[in-house]
């Protein structure tokens, strides 16, 4: 799916390629309390993702709002990929502990495990801000300066806000979490739109830093999967001007 895109829809769905093998591996190593049951978190985490992707049923709009302006060129790659960060957390994440804690003795048995993939995600920053630095030649500066702790601080926040919505979410009856989950997507959306329009001194700054950024799409996404090394894409994307 990431190797199919020709625009940045691309970009997280590389990010999650990463992600995921990360979780398969702690998975493998048995430091979850259950194995099985984070195993189903991801299948059920990644099936909305995937559905929405493919367009199984009615697109929530978080999601049709990333996918929008994965052709503008302006946007960074790192707002790309908070945009798909986003949807799925804050959006998706809710539902999934939902859906797992109903069949494996509700949230407070998942909380554990849940808690533990904060550290995984912190652990795997390390190795996508080296690949998206290839591509992005600002980010290591940036986490340098503590966009690395900001980071970390960001996921870990965005992951405990989706964990207050499963608790409000569980407590629903079938109508009320219809409801719910609409206006989860409003708010959900409203944050898209803020990471794609920030305040002005970000902005200008955003500007900056997309000079400085590979254009190319479809080398970006092979850099983030860890397919080709910066090197090897700007062979690749100087052979590709010399035949466009």
């Amino acid at each position: 799916m990431a190797l199919a895109a020709e625009d940045a829809s691309g970009y997280f769905a590389a990010l999650y390629v990463r992600v995921t093998r990360d979780l398969a591996r702690h998975v493998r190593a048995r430091r979850f309390e259950d194995g099985a049951r984070m195993e189903a978190l991801a299948d059920t985490f990644a099936g909305y993702y995937l559905r929405a992707r493919r367009g199984e049923g009615p697109v929530p709009r978080c999601w049709q709002a990333t996918w929008d302006v994965a052709p503008d060129p302006d946007l960074l790659i790192v707002q790309h990929l908070l945009l798909g960060a986003n949807a799925h957390v804050n959006h998706d994440l809710t539902q999934a502990v939902v859906d797992v804690a109903a069949c494996h003795g509700g949230l407070a048995a998942v909380r554990g495990d849940f808690d533990i993939v904060n550290d995984v995600l912190a652990a795997s920053f390390t190795s996508v801000i080296r690949d998206l630095d290839r591509v992005s030649r600002w980010a290591s500066e940036a986490a340098a300066l503590g966009g690395g702790l900001l980071f970390n601080f960001s996921m870990r926040w965005a992951r405990a806000t989706a964990w207050d919505s499963a608790q409000r979410l569980e407590a629903l009856d079938a109508a009320g979490r219809r409801d719910y989950v609409h206006q989860l997507d409003e708010w959900v959306s409203t944050l898209a739109y803020l990471i794609t329009r920030p305040s002005l001194p970000v902005a200008l700054l955003a500007r900056l830093g997309r000079r400085l950024e590979m254009h190319d799409p479809v080398l970006v996404t092979r850099v983030l999967l860890g397919e080709i090394t910066s090197r090897e894409a700007f062979r690749a994307a100087g052979r590709r001007l010399r035949l466009a």
